[in-house]
């Protein structure tokens, strides 16, 4: 399995590789999921970002593996990665499948690093490779996992307006 960038923009449904435990076997799995959750009210609108503060998440969470992220700010675009050029995970939560939808989740989100904070105040959750089993086997306190990296662990790049950013990629040299 490979890394690659997650696209926070993305559409509501589009599929991507997660990491969790199977509920049969309890081994760790990567399945292909689809990105955004039901609301569990009649009314409620679909999400894709689930706020971590007030919350627990006890059970049925999941890694998304990535390389990057994006943020946006006003209509600029900008990449994340770590310092170091490691891949990570985002911290996130799955639902099994129920009628005609599959199996799909949701990512958690937490106050942004200060690294980011000057784009956006809000950030995926990240975890470094030595919290995955953490993550998912609720060995470490959420508190701790849950959190702002510090200061100097990501570099951001701008990558073009937002929605050419793909476009700029290929005409730099």
């Amino acid at each position: 399995m490979q890394a690659s960038a997650f696209e926070s923009d993305a559409s509501f449904g589009s599929r991507k590789i997660i990491i969790r435990r199977n509920p049969r076997t309890g081994k760790p799995q990567a399945i292909d999921a689809s990105w955004g959750l039901e609301p569990w009210e009649p009314d409620g609108k679909p999400f894709k970002f689930i706020r971590s503060e007030g919350r627990t998440f006890p059970h049925q969470r999941c890694l998304v593996p990535a390389s990057e992220f994006q943020v946006t700010n006003g209509d600029r675009k900008f990449r994340v990665l770590l310092d170091d050029g490691n891949f990570f995970y985002l911290a996130g939560i799955w639902r099994p499948s129920s009628g005609d939808r599959d199996v799909s989740y949701a990512i958690i989100t937490i106050e942004a690093n200060p690294d980011i904070f000057f784009y956006q105040d809000r950030q995926g959750a990240v975890l470094l490779r030595r919290q995955n089993m953490a993550w998912l086997d609720g060995t470490q306190p959420e508190e701790a996992l849950l959190s702002p990296l510090p200061k100097h662990s990501f570099i951001v790049e701008e990558v073009g307006p937002k929605g050419l950013a793909d476009r700029q990629r290929v005409l730099a040299l």
